[in-house]
């Protein structure tokens, strides 16, 4: 088994390899596990894969991600796990800065050095002996570090981010009202608003349907 491997049989899916790391007793994977890879996606190859696909259940996005990845991982004689099974939640965000080199933005998404805010991990495929080619993570700083006009925080419409944490209920009142509707149809003005990996950006049907998950959820 190799990384090159997995990379190749998640991309005609829009999927990406992003990543792995060798499990420690605190990651809660069992002691048999000795290779995690991370699957992701990045900008809107992995909705044009999803949108064309028969779309059922009240998550569809997740279902299709857990036929998609329970099918390669049979493939692979691996296990695979979801950051959308819970609980007890899998701490997936640990596990990405782990794996590559993202951060936490100002506005508490992972970002990308190249990517942006532009990207999400979908699913892990645990594997019980180590996977040749892992690449290593890369010590890359993060890229707000360097940013000094900081426009994700400047941006929300209703200050959102004002108090530096996420005000959850003034975001899902604003994306209701009438007012809200550039957010709920091209995406959150606060995350189109960083520089970095513009031209990942989602397309508008790929926002509004992460915008209307995050409202009924």
């Amino acid at each position: 088994m190799t990384y090159d491997s997995i990379r190749q049989a998640l991309e005609p899916h829009g999927l990406i390899a992003r990543g792995g790391f060798t499990p420690d007793a605190g990651d809660g994977l069992g002691s048999d596990a000795a290779c995690v890879v991370m699957v992701g996606n990045a900008g809107p190859a992995m909705w044009r894969s999803f949108a064309a696909a028969p779309q059922t259940g009240t998550e569809p996005m997740n279902l299709w991600t857990r036929q998609v990845l329970g099918a390669i991982a049979r493939t692979f004689g691996c296990a695979v796990v979801f950051p959308f099974d819970g609980p007890p939640w899998l701490p997936f965000q640990r596990w990405a800065m782990r794996a590559e080199a993202v951060s936490v933005s100002p506005v508490g998404i992972l970002i990308h050095p190249e990517y942006g805010l532009w990207h999400a991990y979908r699913g892990a495929f645990v594997f019980r002996e180590p996977i040749a080619g892992l690449p290593p993570r890369e010590g890359t700083t993060s890229p707000c570090e360097t940013c000094e006009e900081r426009p994700c925080l400047s941006t929300c419409p209703v200050h959102a981010f004002d108090a530096g944490s996420y005000d959850v209920p003034a975001c899902r009142l604003h994306l209701q009202s009438s007012e809200g509707s550039d957010c709920m149809n091209s995406g959150c003005l606060a995350r189109r608003a960083c520089p970095v990996g513009r031209r990942f950006r989602y397309h508008d049907g790929q926002a509004r349907f992460h915008m209307e998950a995050f409202l009924a959820g």
